[in-house]
């Protein structure tokens, strides 16, 4: 969550100074979470270039995602952290639970992450405070649990942000707007339904490297070119070791059902044209 809000963060910041064509945005998109990346997880947990290449499909190379993070390091002036809303919500969440003698899973804090996080998805938040957006998402969901004791924390919590009610009811709306879209059905989220991936056949290799390989199996001998002797040997142990109704060898028929390319030989022409 912590690396989502911090790439979306940069994103902002950068398109704020710079003007770019829209084919440019899904590299810069992705150069913003690789850098974000780096800044919030540890060496062991950041993605690989070529993995985000190839999982995020924005059809850039990793010479294109190398220059594009240094463009946006050196516009930004590598002042990657910032202090985001999630700073601010984690902040006011537990003020609220320092002052209040509610249990700590009325006020879920995963509930504010994930509101917060459909904010983020929407271009009309990037000009919100961090401070303003993350009190709306609180006094929201407080009003929802109807808790007088929260509310009053809640103002209080506002009262020392100096946050003024006009921007506050101006955000308010919007955020409550946002989160009705959000939970509404005709909302696009995802369900338990199996995904379906419509991709091309280079994505397809590219993703699944064996996809289209043909494996390699060991070639199956023919019994025609065996020798007599050794086609009733083999029949013999057939024989033997299965536990049949009859002692006696398969007949062509059952052999030709196990093995497409089984030819019967004719013995008793054999006999004709090469007499004993």
């Amino acid at each position: 969550m912590e690396t989502f809000v911090l790439a979306v963060n940069i994103l902002d910041r950068f398109l704020a100074i710079m003007k770019v064509k829209p084919k440019h945005l899904s590299c810069i998109s992705v150069c913003c979470f690789q850098l974000a990346a780096q800044v919030v997880e540890e060496d062991c947990d950041i993605p690989s270039i070529h993995d985000v290449i190839r999982i995020s499909q924005c059809k850039c190379t990793v010479s294109d995602i190398k220059r594009m993070e240094k463009i946006i390091s050196e516009k930004l002036h590598f002042e990657f952290k910032a202090t985001t809303a999630l700073t601010f919500l984690h902040l006011y969440h537990t003020i609220v639970l320092c002052h209040s003698s509610e249990r700590k899973e009325v006020l879920s804090l995963e509930k504010l992450e994930a509101q917060l996080k459909a904010c983020n998805c929407r271009l009309i938040f990037s000009k919100a405070k961090p401070s303003v957006l993350a009190l709306c998402l609180l006094t929201l969901e407080v009003e929802t649990l109807k808790s007088l004791e929260l509310f009053e924390i809640a103002l209080r919590v506002q009262k020392h942000s100096k946050v003024n009610d006009k921007d506050m009811l101006y955000w308010r709306e919007l955020v409550s707007k946002c989160l009705a879209d959000y939970s509404s059905p005709e909302c696009c989220k995802p369900d338990h339904k199996k995904l379906v991936w419509i991709v091309s056949r280079r994505t397809a290799q590219n993703l699944h490297n064996s996809y289209y390989s043909v494996p390699e199996l060991p070639t199956i001998p023919e019994y025609g070119y065996m020798n007599e002797s050794e086609s009733e040997d083999s029949c013999e142990d057939m024989s033997s070791g299965e536990d049949s109704l009859s002692s006696s060898p398969p007949s062509d028929l059952e052999v030709s059902f196990f093995f497409d390319d089984y030819k019967p030989k004719l013995k008793s022409r054999s006999r004709r044209l090469y007499p004993l």
